[in-house]
């Protein structure tokens, strides 16, 4: 094989590793299929709108992420120092003042770090040391703040993620309003309250408002258990299990502070502790030895961590086990892991599949818009046939009667031109030589012959009709006149049908051509292809419809123009050319009279002959097929208008048809993906 045929067939082979269409894998998981309709959804014959590729991310995102379990309850109730001692280290701040102001969300990180995310949706970074001043509700920055982010290296977070929110009795009702839009997007909620604060009317007042519909994920935590006795703890938890039963699946008793103080205490919380403080020496001591040739400057700090890990983990954590123990905190470990989890995992699938299948639903219902709008100007068109139809046969009755009134007309003027003609035969005398040979002498002998015969005054004919006041002209002229009034009329009357078709589609345009899309997610393209497809209506839809009507007018106009050219030329010629007819016929009568008087008369034009004579002159058939008979030249002329004009009626609207048939896919398609979570 040739170097040549190698190269065309890696070109070959290349082209099609690039530019074939590879099917798309997905794993076989929960997360997998959120990703397949994902990309369903994205394809780009929706013409999705970035709106709803963050949607979509949003559910990819909670299919990752862990569960969240919100803490919730009045402030001042502990929900920090309650957080802190699950966590095992003090991250957030302390205080007895109302210091969370703003939703903060506990997540898994590689470091400890502070996110700041701002109302104009800015984002900020800042080491976690810097919280407090981003918690304080007393600092007038406040507001700017969206809500916060801590990212922390601890284990629990790798599966639970929290949410520390406001205390639902704060002084700022939007503070609320977003602890209460929080509940509803967590898998798992902890109700925190001062043991010796449970069950008073301003917290029940505070629980009836907000956690009706939360109890299936509900854990009430008694904070402060320290300061009573265990009997007294024990009386309190019945109290609360049976009055406040609706709202929570369990209630526990715990002491914070204890379990804060013994965790910190546990060698793996030493050790990380004494590993933070190492490293940052390290980086500290690095900065100040930047040229330093060996790491001899950190010999002496190292050895110290080394001590210290040592004595860690020699120390005996059997005090620190026991005040754990005694917190009881585990109790509300073991309700995260063993309830809230598993119970959070459907529901959080539950949820997702309820969003996805709302965003298919959004999406249908955006399209079935976009179809209205064609089926809208498909109805106006579909009742514009009868309209349509009356038009033309309105402009053929009222327009038909005033044809045959000119063509009346113009019968009455070969009338008067035919009772003119008749009007000037007079009586002449007659005499004529004629030759005959006598039998006796065999002899030619002249003999005259005198009689009464016709005679046409053509002069005075053509004095009357043409020269002296241009009666016939003047007559004629009127006829075209009233003839070329009614080409107007009829043409106005077509011009009012496209009028008519063209103000109801414009109607139609002013309603959609701002439209817009109704939801977020829904696609900008698409209804941006709909604003566009209605300003250009004209074009698409109108612009047939006016040609049709001008060709209409126009072979109208020319139809008209070549009648009344016809009508207008060499009338007199017509007039004498009949006249010229008759005079002939007078003469051969008068020859056949002069050879056998007895057998032949003279005879004298009848008017009803001279008028039939100059109709056939005038080309009177033709005028009267023109104006005055039911299938005249307005009929067949309207006839085929009005044919022409429906069709391209029935042709747009089956072109509206066709431009709904992409969206009545896109439909089905959605409806296809929707019914995979049914």
């Amino acid at each position: 094989m040739s170097s040549f045929a190698n190269i065309f067939l890696n070109f070959i082979q290349e082209y099609k590793e690039a530019y074939s269409k590879k099917e798309l894998t997905y794993e076989n998981s929960f997360l997998g299929d959120v990703h397949k309709i994902k990309d369903k959804l994205l394809n780009e014959r929706f013409l999705p709108s970035l709106e709803l590729k963050q949607v979509l991310d949003k559910q990819i995102r909670r299919c990752m992420y862990p569960m969240e379990v919100a803490i919730v309850g009045q402030f001042s109730s502990g929900k920090s120092t309650f957080l802190n001692a699950l966590l095992s280290k003090d991250i957030l701040p302390i205080g007895i003042t109302p210091v969370t102001s703003k939703v903060n969300f506990i997540n898994y990180g590689a470091e400890y770090k502070l996110k700041i995310t701002y109302n104009s949706g800015g984002q900020e970074f800042y080491p976690i040391e810097s919280i407090s001043q981003f918690t304080d509700q007393r600092v007038s920055y406040i507001d700017d703040i969206k809500y916060l982010t801590i990212y922390a290296p601890l284990e629990i977070l790798k599966d639970i993620s929290f949410v520390d929110t406001p205390g639902l009795n704060s002084q700022s009702q939007s503070d609320t309003q977003t602890t209460k839009n929080v509940l509803k997007d967590v898998g798992g909620i902890i109700w925190l309250s001062m043991i010796d604060n449970a069950g008073k009317l301003s917290e029940q007042e505070i629980l009836d408002e907000y956690m009706p519909s939360f109890q299936t994920k509900s854990l009430c935590v008694l904070n402060q258990k320290d300061k009573f006795t265990p009997e007294q703890v024990e009386t309190t938890k019945e109290y609360i299990q049976e009055k406040f039963s609706k709202y929570f699946s369990q209630v526990s008793a715990i002491s914070a502070k204890m379990a804060l103080d013994a965790r910190a205490l546990e060698k793996h919380i030493l050790i990380e502790n004494s590993l933070d403080k190492v490293i940052k020496d390290f980086t500290l001591n690095l900065k100040e030895n930047f040229n330093a040739q060996s790491l001899n400057f950190f010999e002496k700090n190292f050895g110290a961590f080394k001590e210290e890990i040592k004595s860690i983990q020699s120390k005996d954590i059997t005090k620190n086990k026991a005040l754990i123990k005694e917190s009881n905190i585990q109790e509300v470990l073991d309700f995260i892991n063993n309830i809230m989890q598993p119970n959070a995992t459907v529901a959080k699938e539950n949820a997702i599949k309820n969003d996805l299948t709302n965003i298919c639903n959004i999406l249908y219902t955006e399209y079935e818009t976009m179809l209205g709008v064609y089926d809208s100007l498909i109805f106006v068109l579909q009742n514009a046939k009868e309209p349509i139809e009356k038009s033309f046969q309105n402009i053929n009755r009222l327009y038909s009667t005033q044809l045959l009134d000119v063509f009346n007309s113009l019968e009455e003027i070969l009338q008067e031109i035919a009772s003119q003609i008749y009007t000037n035969i007079t009586i002449q005398k007659i005499k004529k030589y004629q030759t005959s040979q006598s039998a006796f002498l065999k002899q030619e002998k002249i003999q005259k012959i005198e009689f009464e015969s016709f005679f046409i005054d053509t002069d005075a004919v053509l004095k009357n009709l043409f020269y002296d006041d241009e009666k016939i002209a003047k007559m004629i002229k009127r006829s075209m006149k009233n003839l070329t009034l009614i080409e107007s009329k009829i043409s106005n009357s077509l011009e009012n049908i496209y009028e008519q078709t063209h103000t109801q589609v414009s109607q139609w345009k002013a309603h959609y051509l701002l439209i817009k899309k109704s939801r977020a997610i829904g696609s900008d393209l698409e209804f941006s292809n709909i604003r566009r497809f209605a300003s250009q209506t004209y074009e698409s839809i109108l612009e047939d419809f006016h040609i049709c009507i001008l060709a209409d007018i126009s072979h109208l106009k020319r139809e008209n123009a070549y009648f009344n050219a016809t009508l207008s030329y060499s009338n007199q010629q017509k007039v004498l050319s009949c006249m010229l007819h008759f005079e002939e016929q007078i003469k051969q009568s008068e020859e056949l009279h002069a050879k056998n008087p007895s057998q032949f008369t003279i005879q004298k034009p009848r008017e009803d002959e001279i008028l039939e004579k100059l109709k056939e002159n005038f080309s009177f058939l033709k005028v009267e097929e023109f104006l005055s008979i039911h299938r005249n030249y307005l009929f067949k002329i309207l006839k085929k208008s009005q044919a022409n004009y429906l069709q391209i009626n029935e042709e747009k609207i089956k072109f509206l048809l066709e431009c709904k048939e992409p969206y009545l896919k896109k439909i089905s398609i959605l409806q296809e993906i929707s019914e995979t979570f049914i």
